[in-house]
This record gives C-alpha cells, structure tokens and sequence, in this order.
C-alpha cells in the first residue's frame, strides 16, 4: 500500500487520497459488502475531470485495478469483486455544467446528488424523469452506471433514453465524449447505450447530459387490491387502454400491508396532468375496478409516494437480500403470486408495463433464491442478485444470466477495458 501511495503522490496533481483508517463509517461498511480484502485499498477523490484522468493513466500504467463508485451507495451491487488497488470516487466531480431550460436538457458531473439535480431543475419548473432507489445519495453517475429507473420507466422509458451525452474515462486515462447537450444530437448513441448499466466496467463516466420535462401540475395515484385473477385483468385493461399513467406498480401484498392499506397483491397506478385529465382517468380505472369486484384506495399522492419510497429505501439499507427480476409482462401478476407463495416475508414490486423490479427478503437461503429465479426464467425472465453478503454470494451465480450475448459482452470489455481494470468480475459471467 506505501508503494501505491508514493507512486500516487509522485505522479499526479494533489487529490484527496486515503486509506482505509481515514474512511468514513459508512464507506467502510460499503467496502466490505462489496470487496474481499477491503481494508487494503486506496480511496481517492479528484476534483476535476482532468485529475481522473492524471488516476487512471497511472493505474493503468502500474495495472492497478480499479474500483469506480460517487457516494458508494450501490458499491455493493453485483458481483463480488477482489484484487482491487483504487476506489476511485466521483464524489467531487460534482459541478452543475449548464441547465439549458428552453431546450429541456441539464449537464453535470457525475458525483453530483440526484436530490441536488433534482433540486435545481426543480427550481425552474422542470424534472429529471428517474425515480432511483437512495434518491439523497445516489449521484448521477452511479444512477447511469446501474440503470436504475425507478416506476417512471413505464411513462418516460430508461435511462438511456434520456442520455444525450456523456464524458468518460477509458482504461488508459484518455478523455473520451459522446453525444452531445441537445436533444437532436444522436451521435454516440450507441456508446451511451453500452456505458447505462455496466456497472463501472467500461470506463469512469465525468459528466453526463439529460432530458429534462416540465413539472406536471397535479399528481393522483389509486390502488387496486384483491384477486389476482382479476388484477391481471385489470393490469391488462390498463396497458391496451388510452389512459396514460405514468406508472403503474404491481406490489405484493407484504409492501401494500407496510403501506396500511391491505394484506392482498395490489395495482398501485399513478396519473400526472391537468386536473381535469387525472380526475377522468382515475374515476375510469376505478370503475374498472368496481366491475371486477377489486377494492379501490383513492389515497394522497405526495403522502403515498413518500412512504412508498420509505418503504422501498429502508429494505435495500437493511441486510436484506435484493434482487433485480424480470418477467415478461403478460405474466407479471402470476410469477409474483407464485414467488410471494415461496417467499411469504419477501417484498416484491413489478412494474407492469416493463415486467421489470425489484426483491427483498430477509433469511432466505440460496436454494430458495434460485426456486424464485427458476419461477422468472420459466417467465422468459431473471433474477440476479444485487445486495447480499460476500458469502451468499459466492454460493451462487450472482446474475443468472442464461442468454446468447456473453460472448459479445466479453468482446466488448476486451475492447474497452483491455487489461480488465475497471470493478473486474463484477459483471455478468464475471465481466
């Protein structure tokens, strides 16, 4: 370690460069969910794009792996990673570059907050369209980097379809762009495509740019409960109907019973517009489900939203297993039914549109974990394990993931991380 850090210091401008003994509580705890050995790297923390680069150049020239993460809230997601030499933390890349209101697009560096983000398109009467789990820790780069949406995927799609540009780290410290800041600019389409959802395996995103939307003026949410025969039915209704949600949420009956609200599998269907619209289409999905004998909650949305976020944060900070599943969306109410029969503690959610979500359990054992990803595959679908123990992960395969790409994937890392530098094996196939 005294060499990395002679080296460090020798070989780049001043950065915040620290050890383990120096780290923060709550990064330590991090690390160790995330790395085997976690005691024996180095943080470090540039200020500027150009310092990032001064880092990875020299690791790069040393072969000194590399772990990327902002605050270190999804540090610990994915597969479990060793023989790591630097954190590297965009913790103080985290500058608002240009909020371009009249063309719906906002610029910033990757360690700055989504809340922060959030925060100063607000102040404009805008918003950045993604509903990230750790909203108030997450930065913008680690949002990217895991592709994590939220339940406003079903209106506004996925990250990547709001990325229009971005700025990144390659393995040999070279500053690499793509895209642009408007929304008619599609080159380096493809690049921001393969950068959302790699989990820091190619590259070190600097500074990324966003569509932006106005702020709708009134916000209504209503929630369907009962038989899932004649939920699934209603979820169908909806997804073949002219109304126009902006999410629309399947939850199993331990959230729904977190909630207050009832013990069965629940529709959970949120409206963003005028007045006059959210009015209409919540009063026609409620007679939806009065035909099909479903009992209807009418509930305040901020306070519903509030404590649905609550909810959905407190079980990904506890030491709850999560899992990322997918199912195809015609039988999204089915496997969750089966999966909630298997698991009765575990809180599940489904977006209903996408067929993708999120599990939590607590006090499962891996057998029982890949009953349930069996349950998905069976789906079309998955399950891969976000956050758990390094033990309990080393008892399974992490992501399960039984497609054709692997082969493309691994070319793909050889192309742009050639020495395998960048959060090595902690990717699908050990990426």
């Amino acid at each position: 370690m005294q060499t990395v850090l002679q080296t460090l210091k020798s070989a780049i401008a001043p950065v915040q460069i620290r050890t383990w003994d120096a780290l923060p509580e709550f990064q330590q705890a991090q690390l160790n969910r995330s790395l085997i050995h976690a005691d024996r790297v180095v943080w470090v923390s540039p200020s500027t794009i150009e310092e990032l680069s001064e880092i990875v150049s020299c690791a790069h020239c040393n072969q000194w792996r590399i772990l990327p993460c902002g605050h270190a809230s999804k540090l610990h997601w994915g597969g479990t990673v060793d023989s790591i030499t630097l954190v590297v933390s965009t913790e103080k890349l985290d500058r608002l570059i240009e909020h371009a209101q009249g063309d719906l697009t906002v610029t910033a560096e990757a360690g700055i907050s989504f809340a922060e983000l959030q925060a100063t398109v607000g102040r404009a009467g805008q918003f950045c369209a993604i509903d990230p789990i750790f909203r108030d820790r997450a930065t913008l780069g680690g949002v990217i980097a895991t592709a994590d949406t939220g339940s406003l995927r079903h209106r506004y799609n996925s990250i990547r379809d709001m990325l229009l540009g971005v700025t990144f780290v390659r393995y040999d410290g070279e500053i690499v762009k793509a895209g642009g800041r408007v929304v008619k600019n599609v080159a380096g389409y493809d690049l921001m495509k393969l950068l959302t959802g790699s989990y820091g395996t190619l590259g070190i995103l600097a500074q990324a740019t966003l569509r932006v939307y106005p702020i709708p003026p009134v916000s209504r949410s209503i929630i369907l409960s009962g038989d899932p025969t004649a939920l699934e039915q209603a979820t169908q209704t909806l997804l073949s109907s002219a109304l126009t949600p902006v999410s629309v949420d399947l939850l199993s009956n331990s959230i729904t019973e977190a909630l207050g609200f009832t013990s069965d599998l629940s529709l959970v269907v949120r409206f963003q517009s005028i007045a006059e619209s959210v009015d209409q289409q919540i009063e026609r999905l409620a007679e939806v489900g009065k035909t099909l004998g479903l009992t209807t909650f009418d509930p305040a949305d901020s306070d519903l939203w509030q404590r649905f976020t609550d909810q959905i944060n407190s079980s990904a900070q506890s030491d709850s297993i999560v899992c990322k599943i997918g199912v195809k969306p015609s039988e999204a109410v089915s496997v969750l039914t089966q999966i909630s029969a298997l698991l009765p503690t575990a809180e599940i959610l489904i977006h209903a549109g996408s067929g993708i979500g999120r599990l939590s359990v607590k006090n499962v054992r891996s057998t029982q974990l890949l009953q349930a990803r069996s349950l998905c595959e069976a789906s079309g679908g998955y399950l891969s394990v976000l956050q758990a123990s390094i033990e309990f992960k080393q008892q399974l395969e992490v992501w399960g993931y039984s497609g054709n790409a692997l082969d493309l994937m691994k070319r793909i890392k050889a192309q742009f991380d050639p020495q395998t530098l960048f959060s090595p094996h902690r990717f699908v196939g050990g990426i």
